[in-house]
């Protein structure tokens, strides 16, 4: 087997051919390690690589394969989003705070994946402590998009999307917290699930918005993304915010048959600022599970106009609270020469922390100082019951609702780093999910230019099965999701 082939396959299709003895994993490890050698260097997607560890795992895969000992996703590489800690491997949160940390611990996601026989093959850049959309944030330079080398890959799991459109990895992990999955997962081709608030343990992924971030998988296709959050889901004595509730084997529940399926789509995610030609890719997607036997239903969500001010400062406050660890003193970056405890303070967060970081910073301490509490987070947070009670009324109408994963296709560098709130905008259709708690997934729908643009699909909670399934159909029925950029430009 050709090392494209390889580099091409599925999860499913891949894990079936290990199981076969058709190709190794060390074989496969190795395959994809070359791969990020080899494209790396122009698109800065990983950060850390762990040559001899995924070696020495893949060469322990193959000797469970051929025991007939093995776990869901033994012998498949993946690379970790940044964020997530790993036992003695650097993890760097994409910052310069915590570029030298190396942790002694692995967090619960990397924990289960190796517990089901995962090849750890490194770690991908990240927008700084997860706070963007576009990955030019980060201490350790931009990530460049696979499909066109001067546009943004989307952020903040940015670096995952690009490594998985790239064929570093047939898997990658990411957080998403106001739609660092889903967004990305739009402007790179790929299939990218965020789950539950609560189905996947937060342990060991490093923290920005506590009630708002949550991990899951970015893979080629649904069924790919089912393996995996089966694998990583479950409850954890360790987080007390995972949720008590038995994980499905949501592969085993894929579903071709849709028929009947209600498709809620809110006319705020339709209206006249919605691009023409994104819209036009949506709606031929939708067309084609209703052709399937889905039915599509007006709906409204009458304060989703909200839900970015809500956002910015619910979220920004709870990254103000959890940043404020990083003091000089205990880990991470340290200034040099500090004349006083003070000046330690102030030079390592000043130095160690980048330009919006800091921003974001500033916005959560003042909407979390005495005075402006009630008139900003207090009232941020009731405006997020409301919204949360708009998704309630609609699934009372409908099972999914759809609609764009993002405002548009990929961006050049550049184009809204010096507008703040431009670059909010670009999650303008993935933020609410996140404050509702609930699953949403994007799904390739086709092409504007050669770019890829994403379909949303957004689930009850603890519904990730529906979306999946719908997923699944769409891809059984289309081969947008099979699209790839030309690789051969990014090799040397």
């Amino acid at each position: 087997m050709t090392d494209n082939a390889l580099l091409s396959g599925s999860v499913s299709a891949l894990r079936q051919q290990l199981r076969d003895r058709a190709v190794s994993s060390e074989e496969l490890t190795r395959a994809c390690l070359e791969r990020i050698e080899a494209c790396n260097g122009k698109l800065n997607a990983v950060i850390t690589m762990c040559s001899e560890l995924a070696i020495d795992s893949a060469r322990a895969a193959d000797k469970a394969i051929a025991k007939g000992d093995f776990g869901s996703l033994t012998g498949i590489p993946l690379l970790h989003k940044d964020i997530f800690c790993t036992d003695g491997v650097r993890t760097t949160c994409g910052s310069r705070m915590l570029e030298q940390f190396v942790p002694a611990y692995d967090a619960t996601v990397v924990s289960k994946m190796k517990a089901e026989g995962a090849v750890m093959l490194g770690k991908c850049n990240m927008d700084e402590f997860a706070m963007g959309s576009s990955n030019e944030t980060s201490f350790f330079g931009t990530v460049k998009n696979p499909w066109d080398l001067n546009c943004v890959p989307g952020g903040s799991s940015g670096g995952s999307a690009a490594a998985l459109a790239a064929g570093m990895a047939p898997l990658v992990t990411g957080t998403d917290t106001g739609g660092s999955i889903r967004q990305p997962a739009s402007l790179c081709g790929v299939t990218g699930l965020k789950p539950t608030y609560g189905r996947v343990s937060r342990l060991g992924i490093i923290a920005f918005a506590s009630s708002l971030d949550q991990a899951g998988p970015m893979a080629r296709t649904a069924e790919d993304c089912a393996i995996a959050l089966t694998a990583m889901a479950g409850i954890d004595a360790g987080d007390s915010t995972s949720a008590d509730l038995p994980v499905p084997d949501f592969h085993a529940g894929l579903n071709h048959d849709i028929q009947g399926l209600r498709i809620g789509l809110p006319r705020e995610y339709f209206n006249d600022d919605l691009d023409p030609e994104v819209r036009e890719r949506v709606m031929t997607a939708l067309s084609v599970l209703e052709q399937a036997g889905a039915t599509l239903v007006d709906i409204e969500l009458p304060h989703s106009h909200y839900a970015i001010a809500t956002y910015y400062v619910i979220a920004p406050a709870e990254a103000s609270a959890n940043l404020a660890r990083y003091d000089g003193v205990r880990f991470g970056y340290r200034c040099d020469e500090p004349v006083d405890l003070e000046d330690l303070y102030l030079r390592s967060r000043s130095e160690g922390f980048g330009e919006e970081v800091q921003r974001r910073i500033l916005v959560g301490t003042y909407a979390l100082s005495a005075g402006f509490y009630d008139a900003y987070f207090n009232k941020a947070q009731q405006v997020r019951r409301v919204i949360t009670e708009d998704f309630t009324r609609a699934f009372d109408r409908v099972d999914v609702i759809a609609g764009p994963s993002a405002p548009g296709i990929a961006f050049p560098f550049g184009a809204k780093q010096q507008d703040p709130v431009a670059m909010y905008m670009e999650d303008i259709y993935t933020l609410a999910v996140n404050l509702a708690g609930l699953p949403g997934l994007s799904t390739p729908a086709g092409l504007i230019n050669g770019m890829p643009v994403g379909l949303q699909l957004i689930g009850k909670p603890f519904d990730e099965q529906t979306i999946l399934n719908a997923a699944h159909r769409l891809q059984r029925d289309t081969d947008w999701h099979l699209a790839r950029p030309q690789l051969e430009a990014l090799a040397p």
